[in-house]
């Protein structure tokens, strides 16, 4: 007799980034070359300063367990960190380490939802958030934000999703997958919602903060009327490029923060001493390393913003932060491609790419938002300009781009005859 799979499990969705990762992966072991636009991961190296000190926690044996919610010098490093990056009053107590952002909103949700209470998620979104509210019981309710709004909702919006069941409004900005970025007064008119709904807490996803390229960055938790029912996401994996070191941590009101190092007591305790001894030295150690990294990607977005424009038909905005551009591409839906394969759906045109193209990306679809795809530039400028330029070859356009000017919400080309 086969072993049951749980009904929460089975009615949850696989990963789309992870599946479309794991098959450019392995056609690339099948000898294909692909080039991966999949994946949400910086390319960089993680600084020496902080391998070092992973390396001298091992050297000093510091492989005890650790406590449930991090070491106290991780934690007020992070507080501290709070503070004078973002203007926020957390302590150390209110601070609490899991293995990877991830983790950190899987514990919050599961802290804080009950089964049939209502999480206000705008979309598009990272494909995670839903089915970590599925998995606590909770009930997404979906608010869409396309490209003419820059994928950002409005003050109307949530409001009009706002009801008496609603116990979490969940956001991210810098925003998987668009690259969006709230400014403080967008967020004003969101928090100015939320004070009239004092029984929603909000969970501000905040883990792509430093790679910005407004220059304006705001925490929601820097809004004294919503301060003391918002919970702050942050860690690691791509301001330093320590994706595989997974170090990430939740700060909140102290009631959350003790609700989660309970879950995290009973499932996984305490995160890998060496890791954490590598944030720590990330936190409290020098931080240039995130300025240059944080520039190569705005060049980065710069240059797929220009390369996206010489297509014909694809429609994108120019991403504020993180790593990501997120283009229109109904343009291409209900065709044929030059095999006469039809093209129906942004998923199948992501195959098409990746089949016949090699290149790898993610249908919008996986984020809640069809008509589509992810492009992560969080790849070698060489891989960018091959993607776009070698491998869309029945879509561009015979003429060259003369001239380019750019403000920053728009692009404007004027093309050679």
């Amino acid at each position: 007799m086969a072993i049951r799979i749980s009904d929460r499990i089975q009615a949850m969705a696989a990963s789309a980034t992870l599946a479309m990762s794991q098959k450019s992966s392995e056609l690339r072991a099948a000898g294909v070359d692909v080039i991966n636009l999949s994946v949400g991961e910086p390319d960089f190296d993680t600084p020496e300063h902080i391998k070092e000190a992973a390396k001298e926690a091992i050297n000093k044996n510091i492989t005890r367990y650790p406590p449930v919610a991090g070491y106290a010098d991780l934690r007020e490093a992070i507080a501290e960190k709070l503070r004078k990056e973002n203007g926020l009053n957390f302590s150390a107590a209110q601070v609490v380490v899991s293995a990877g952002a991830k983790h950190s909103l899987n514990n919050a949700i599961l802290a804080m939802i009950n089964p049939g209470d209502e999480v206000v998620i705008p979309v598009p979104a990272w494909v995670s958030y839903i089915e970590l509210v599925k998995l606590a019981g909770g009930v997404n309710v979906l608010v869409p934000a396309g490209i003419e709004q820059d994928f950002k909702v409005t003050p109307a919006q949530l409001e009009a999703a706002l009801t008496e069941r609603t116990r979490m409004v969940l956001l991210c900005s810098p925003s998987n997958p668009t690259g969006s970025v709230y400014t403080r007064e967008e967020l004003q008119g969101l928090v100015e919602v939320l004070a009239r709904h004092p029984q929603v807490a909000v969970l501000s996803d905040e883990i792509y903060e430093h790679i910005d390229y407004s220059g304006a960055f705001t925490s929601l938790a820097s809004f004294p009327e919503i301060a003391d029912r918002v919970v702050v996401v942050n860690g690691v994996s791509k301001a330093y490029a320590m994706t595989g070191w997974r170090i990430g941590f939740m700060a909140g009101p102290e009631s959350v923060a003790k609700a989660v190092t309970k879950l995290q007591g009973q499932t996984t305790s305490g995160i890998s001493t060496i890791a954490q001894r590598a944030a720590y030295a990330a936190y409290s150690g020098p931080q240039e390393c995130v300025e240059v990294m944080r520039r190569a990607f705005e060049r980065r977005r710069d240059l797929v913003v220009e390369l996206a424009a010489g297509i014909p038909g694809l429609k994108a905005n120019i991403p504020q932060g993180a790593f990501y551009l997120f283009p229109d591409v109904s343009a291409f839906l209900g065709k044929n491609t030059p095999d006469g394969k039809a093209v129906s759906t942004d998923t199948d045109l992501s195959m098409y790419l990746l089949e016949h193209a090699h290149v790898a990306t993610v249908p919008g679809s996986a984020f809640c938002l069809p008509g589509y795809i992810r492009l992560s530039y969080a790849a070698g400028d060489d891989a960018l300009r091959e993607a776009f330029a070698a491998h869309w070859p029945s879509y561009i356009d015979s003429r060259k781009i003369k001239n380019i000017h750019k403000t920053p919400n728009k692009i404007t080309l004027q093309w050679t005859s």
